[in-house]
């Protein structure tokens, strides 16, 4: 059973590691995030309101439709208790 299972680090490569929270690999994460959002291809402004319009819309006429559902089986609900 000795290749099974993680291996324990020893106490020197612990503390050896640098902290993930230091200034230095702050640091490095905004950089590496910073080429990263450098690659995303952002979609134009005609785009993103043609979008924004159409997940407006779905919103409206969802919920109007939950709505209407909710108000027949309340109705429904109630007639059959009394």
């Amino acid at each position: 059973m000795a290749g099974k299972g993680k291996e324990k680090k020893s106490v020197a490569e612990v503390k050896s590691a640098p902290s993930p929270y230091s200034p230095r690999e702050i640091k490095k994460f905004v950089g590496e995030v910073q080429s990263e959002f450098s690659k995303i291809a952002w979609p134009d402004k005609k785009i993103t309101l043609g979008l924004t319009g159409m997940v407006v819309l779905l919103a409206i006429i969802l919920s109007a439709y939950l709505g209407t559902v909710d108000v027949i089986l309340g109705k429904l609900i109630s007639a059959i208790l009394h």
